[in-house]
């Protein structure tokens, strides 16, 4: 699925959770541990599902991706390169310099949030 085809699902983009972080979508759905406060983990159980953005940077560009993750399982539902500018800025604030899987925060999460028209 590509950014325009996410923009189109409406369901789909009202679902994203624009918090969540690798790191919490893993404490939550594998239970290593709770990252955010203590209720928001009571609440959830293996039949509820985590939508959210994540920034991989194991090929030459970052490439921003679209998780579902539910319970042990995950699904990447689309993935999209940044626009030029986006990524220079990313690659250069020194964690685009490292393989991993980021979060989308600051001007990358503004600029998904204006393309896919969410509040």
């Amino acid at each position: 699925m590509r950014l325009h085809d996410i923009r189109k699902d409406h369901k789909l983009v009202n679902s994203v959770d624009w918090d969540m972080t690798p790191e919490e979508a893993i404490a939550l759905h594998l239970e290593w541990g709770p990252l955010r406060s203590q209720s928001y983990y009571n609440s959830r159980d293996n039949n509820n599902e985590t939508v959210y953005f994540v920034i991989n940077t194991w090929k030459k560009h970052p490439i921003v991706t679209l998780v579902r993750r539910k319970g042990f399982d995950s699904e990447e539902l689309g993935s999209f390169e940044l626009p030029k500018d986006l990524e220079a800025e990313f690659m250069s604030n020194g964690m685009g310099k490292h393989k991993g899987v980021y979060a989308v925060e600051g001007n990358i999460k503004a600029w998904l949030k204006k393309e896919l028209n969410a509040s």
